[in-house]
This record gives structure tokens, sequence and C-alpha cells, in this order.
């Protein structure tokens, strides 16, 4: 049996077993992850990919010239986990919740060149979702990106959660060459100022959704 084949069914029994934290039936397919790596190279610096399952985009990544030794793969699932550590030794494996980044001591003084999420943010509540994107922006260089992918229509971070965290996304483009076509978006800060709300200014839309980000 093929890897590829192996992976699929791996990942099928994964979304069986818990259908609402793998959100998909299959891997994500070479064309998304392509284009959703298509930005990173290997002057990026460490890149911090959330979610990465059997590893598609880590693979897509060090295609790119990325460093093995320059990943740190946030992955909560211990299935996939012991499957990435066979797969990319040199990367590091960090088996925490993502929205739990801002907690984590060890990773205070990292500083990424970039970000490449595979979590189903589509199903995820908007607080969720903020403490995802804080804590990521919390180790990404000034000038560095956040890149999500959606099944969906529009933008997976919901529009009060970017103005909360002072974000604009943008559309990089989609592919129908993945089951299911995906969209990718580029997450990054309107400026290289804090947060806003960092700075105490409240959002009202976003406080009745989801409360304090601490």
């Amino acid at each position: 049996m093929s890897s590829g084949i192996s992976e699929a069914l791996f990942f099928l029994r994964s979304w069986i077993s818990d259908p609402l934290r793998v959100a998909a039936v299959a891997p994500s397919g070479e064309a998304l992850a392509r284009l959703i790596t298509s930005e990173i190279d290997g002057d990026t610096g460490p890149v911090m990919e959330l979610g990465p399952g059997t590893g598609a985009f880590t693979r897509a990544l060090l295609g790119r010239g990325v460093d093995e030794r320059d990943l740190l793969l946030v992955e909560i699932d211990p299935r996939f986990g012991a499957m990435l550590s066979l797969k990319f030794p040199g990367a590091r494996i960090v088996p925490v919740d993502a929205a739990r980044l801002r907690h984590m001591e060890k990773l205070e003084d990292i500083r990424l060149g970039a970000v490449v999420s595979g979590l189903p943010l589509l199903s995820m509540p908007p607080r969720k979702v903020l403490l995802i994107l804080k804590g990521a922006f919390d180790l990404l260089e000034a000038d560095a990106s956040f890149f999500q992918f959606t099944y969906g229509t529009r933008c997976p971070v919901p529009a009060p959660v970017l103005a909360r965290l002072g974000l604009v996304a943008h559309r990089m483009g989609g592919t129908f060459r993945n089951l299911p076509p995906a969209s990718v978006y580029r997450i990054s800060r309107r400026s290289p100022s804090p947060y806003a709300f960092a700075a105490g200014v409240a959002n009202p839309t976003f406080g009745r959704l989801a409360g304090s980000a601490d």
C-alpha cells in the first residue's frame, strides 16, 4: 500500500473518531499545500505549523527550502504527533492546544517568520479563534504573516476578531484540486504598532462574542 493511501486511511479513521477536531475526511492535497506555502522559502526563518496532521503542508515547506530544524509542528493529537516525529525527526513537535500558545514559556523567545495553519477555524467559537491568532502573532515578526486555508466561501476568521487584533486578511487564491475545494488567506498586521486591544481599546461588538482575550 502506498504512503499516500496509508495516510488517507489514517486520516479518515481519525476523522471518524473525532470529526470536530479533524474536520476533513482526507489530507490536504498537493495543490493546496503548494498554494499555502507559496510565499515561504528558506530565508523566511522559523515556521510554525498549526494542526499539521499527516504532514502535507510540512512536506511542501521542506520543498520550498525551509530547514526541517526550523519547523515547529503544533499537533495536539498524539496519533498524528507520533507519525510526524517519525517523518520529520529534525522538526520540533509541540503537543499543545494551539489556543494555549501564549502560555508556553518555552516558546517565549522564539520569533517566527511565518505560521501555516491547517486548523478548522470555521468549527471553532470566536473566542478560541482569537486566542489562536493572538498566540501566533505574539510569536511572529512584525512583518510576518499567518497563512490559513478554508473550505468556506469567506475568511474563516470573523471580522470582529480581525478588528480586535488589528489584523487584515487577504485571499491569496483557491484550488479545486483538493477534496473539498479550498481557499487560502494571508493574515497580517495592519501596521507594526501594538494590537488595539492590548492597549486597552475595546471592541464592543467582539466583547459580546468573546469577552477578554486573557
